[in-house]
């Protein structure tokens, strides 16, 4: 990147043109009709329109147009129209030109794909709230016209996370958070597994530097015995498939540095212990598609007479695609070393559809296939929760992820129709898939002809069918039922508009009691109510209110008005006798520079920060400061969801933050598990008091049979103090684990 930004005027000219050429010839190479000269004068439109502006990393902006023009024809098989969207993508946002200029020179679809692309800059959730919240509904409302505007969405954003480094670190937290939470399963739901992959490897890197250098390096030192074992493993598979007479490839797939830390933060098992760090992949050439499916199958017999099958992980993706397009057989087998194996079998056509994504060989026509009405009935759910949008930017972004969903299951309707829903799904979510007014008037289910209420969670392959009553109405409750999006996008509308009256009627009791008492409503003043009633939004207090189910404290009045400056009260002032507790001068807050890394302080008296209640961050745990309401930083855990959904709703207050020296103690929760005997509750006690003279605040202790549980608070002074706990309590004797837990 620094060598670029010291080339002359002329070598940097040459450098485009190079890089535009690349991209052109990689389309000449590609099965597309050949459209040379509409892309020749976007890319000139697009270089003229940049002219002089740069990236942040110093190199000319219209390298970034190319690189997403790259990326959609060379990494997602795009043809001319995306490619002519991907050069003009950033026009009608950094440069005078309008939409209508777009149209005029290259045509209405072109202009229609960058008007998707253009961020906004006023949105339904006000400015309080999230933009980037707005600029998905967007993207999402023109996707569900045309899926090619996602697709170059995501190139966009995967060359984005690919020149990250040149970012401020509040930035760089931002971008990874929304990368990680919305575009890494966006990516997954499309069929775009190479592209899913590397997005989540990188947010990774970004928001936990030293625990990706550290799993890469030991990916690297364990590559050698990796090896011997695949070849031990996939020798004698070889041989069968060779006697076969097929034409295949087959290779092993190592798991991507992100979900290797995921399954050890989700297990609490080192990197030693994941047993499944690569799978077997084969992949044959079969020039009929009829005979696919049996050749899988031949391939699963051949490896299941070498070795024995695990037979609760066998996985038929062929029969019944994923909704996603994904096709393959799947099968886990116990290999030589005494582990088990993931074995998956594809065609070549069923791995370009794995790799690339269906969403990438859209057919632009009438006529559909089976693939394609598979997604358009996902884009219909998105349609569906973008027309009833959440008033909260959070609730938004919850209720969309929700959708992208990355396991599902397959049950049947009484007339044997497939339905494909999310895992934990129940009868309510089917009521609602079929229509809204089932979904309102739903009472309970049959499954697979038994009678089972509407809560009852489905298993795949089940036969559902659901039973209504008109004198049905929506409860509250049931939105714990709801796995799916679209059931609880229509609900929450449905006890919306039903308490549209009382809502109102609570508004109007909230209105009147900051009048009577002279308050002036503030964010300030919204928040310490919402706290004191214990509401998530105003929406709730207001529902409560007016449903004489709650009332605003009196207490609360001093706290919420102004102090008063009048004559008057200077006068009394003097008078006052002592200072009450209230009248003590109030801390200023100190202004945050955004740019800069936040330094955190802490002792026994103060500190610069609160701790989230959500995840319980420890000084030495990798944390992000988020501006709260009240001007506090908030401090979370990389590792948290909420923190996840900040970062992609609330990407403006994020701060980068380093931990200074402290001498303040913190909250830790260790959860312990073993074999139970007499004294061992003593000897943790003695371990954890005595010897390492640490302070238990609480201690729960459950023994069944021969195996106890312990759940433990301890004040510690930071990470390494307990994991330096977590190690020495394993040396206990019946100890199994010891491991921090938030």
């Amino acid at each position: 990147m620094e060598e670029r930004n010291k080339l002359t005027p002329e070598e940097e000219d040459r450098l485009v043109e190079d890089e535009f050429r690349d991209v052109l010839n990689g389309y000449l190479a590609s099965n597309h009709r050949k459209k040379v000269e509409i892309i020749e004068r976007a890319y000139r439109f697009a270089k003229e329109a940049h002219k002089g502006i740069r990236r942040r990393s110093g190199e000319p902006y219209i390298l970034h147009p190319i690189a997403v023009a790259k990326i959609a024809s060379q990494e997602m098989g795009l043809g001319s129209t995306s490619i002519c969207a991907a050069f003009l993508h950033d026009v009608v946002e950094d440069t005078e030109y309008t939409v209508q200029d777009i149209e005029q020179h290259f045509g209405k679809k072109i202009a229609q794909l960058v008007a998707g692309l253009t961020k906004i800059s006023g949105g339904i959730f006000g400015d309080k709230a999230s933009a980037q919240a707005e600029n998905f509904r967007k993207l999402l409302l023109t996707m569900s016209e045309d899926i090619r505007v996602v697709l170059l969405k995501m190139a966009d954003r995967l060359h984005n996370m690919r020149t990250l480094g040149s970012m401020s670190p509040n930035k760089q937290y931002k971008i990874a958070g929304e990368t990680l939470y919305i575009y890494a399963p966006l990516a997954h739901r499309l069929g775009l597994f190479a592209i899913k992959t590397e997005l989540e490897d990188l947010s990774f890197k970004y928001e936990h530097p030293v625990a990706y250098e550290r799993i890469s390096e030991q990916i690297r030192a364990s590559e050698a015995r990796r090896a011997s074992v695949y070849n031990d493993f996939s020798y004698p598979i070889k041989e069968k498939l060779n006697e076969m007479d097929l034409k295949y490839e087959a290779k092993a797939r190592l798991k991507s540095v992100y979900s290797i830390w995921r399954k050890m933060e989700n297990k609490h098992i080192p990197f030693e212990e994941v047993y499944d760090l690569y799978a077997m992949r084969i992949i044959f050439d079969c020039d009929d598609i009829s005979k696919e499916k049996a050749i899988c199958w031949q391939i699963y017999s051949a490896i299941t007479d070498l070795y024995k099958l695990h037979p609760e992980r066998t996985r038929d993706w062929i029969s019944v695609p994923k909704a996603n397009g994904y096709q393959a057989l799947h099968l886990t087998v116990m290999g030589p070393d005494g582990n088990w194996v993931e074995v998956q079998i594809r065609s070549r056509r069923m791995d370009e559809i794995a790799e690339l994504g269906f969403a990438a060989h859209w057919k632009y026509k009438i006529g559909e296939g089976e693939e394609e009405s598979e997604l358009n009935a996902w884009l219909a759910t998105i349609k569906d929760i973008l027309d009833n949008p959440e008033p909260d930017a959070i609730d938004f972004l919850d209720t969309l992820k929700l959708n992208l969903f990355s396991s599902e299951i397959v049950v049947f309707t009484p007339k044997g129709e497939l339905l494909t829903l999310p895992n934990n799904s129940t009868v309510l979510d089917v009521a609602f898939g079929l229509h809204s007014q089932i979904g309102l008037h739903c009472i309970a289910g049959k499954v697979n002809h038994k009678l089972v209420p509407l809560s009852h969670r489905l298993q795949s392959g089940d036969q559902v069918e659901v039973l209504t009553s008109q004198s049905q109405t929506p409860k509250k409750e049931w939105i714990n039922f709801l796995a799916t999006a679209k059931g609880k996008t229509r609900l929450r509308a449905a006890l919306r508009k039903e308490l549209q009256p009382v809502i109102e009627k609570g508004r109007g009791i909230y209105e009147a009691f900051l009048k009577d008492n002279a308050i002036t409503e503030t964010n300030e003043v919204v928040t310490k109510i919402l706290g004191a009633t214990h509401f998530q939004n105003k929406d709730e207090l207001f529902a409560a209110l007016g449903g004489d189910e709650a009332v605003i404290p009196d207490y609360l009045v001093k706290s919420l008005r102004p102090a008063s400056s009048s004559l008057f009260s200077k006068i009394l002032r003097p008078l006052k006798g002592k200072k009450t507790p209230d009248s003590q001068p109030v801390k200023e807050k100190q202004a945050i520079n955004f740019k800069e890394t936040y330094i955190l302080h802490a002792d026994d008296k103060d500190s610069n920060f609160i701790m989230a209640d959500c995840c319980s961050p420890l000084p030495g745990d990798d944390v992000m400061g988020w501006v709260n309401d009240d001007g506090e930083v908030e401090l979370h855990s990389l590792t948290c969801p909420r923190a996840q959904v900040l970062k992609a709703s609330y990407g403006r207050r994020i701060l980068n933050t380093a931990w200074a020296a402290h001498t303040g103690k913190f909250l830790a929760n260790v959860r312990i598990e073993g074999v139970d005997r007499f004294g061992i509750l003593q000897e943790i006690i003695q371990m954890i008091s005595m010897h390492l003279a640490i302070n238990i605040r609480k201690l729960d202790i459950e023994a069944e049979k021969e195996v106890f549980h312990c759940d433990l608070s301890v004040l510690v002074n930071d990470t390494k103090v307990v994991t330096d706990l977590c190690s020495k309590l394993m040396r206990i004797k019946g100890v199994q684990r010891a491991s921090r837990v938030n």
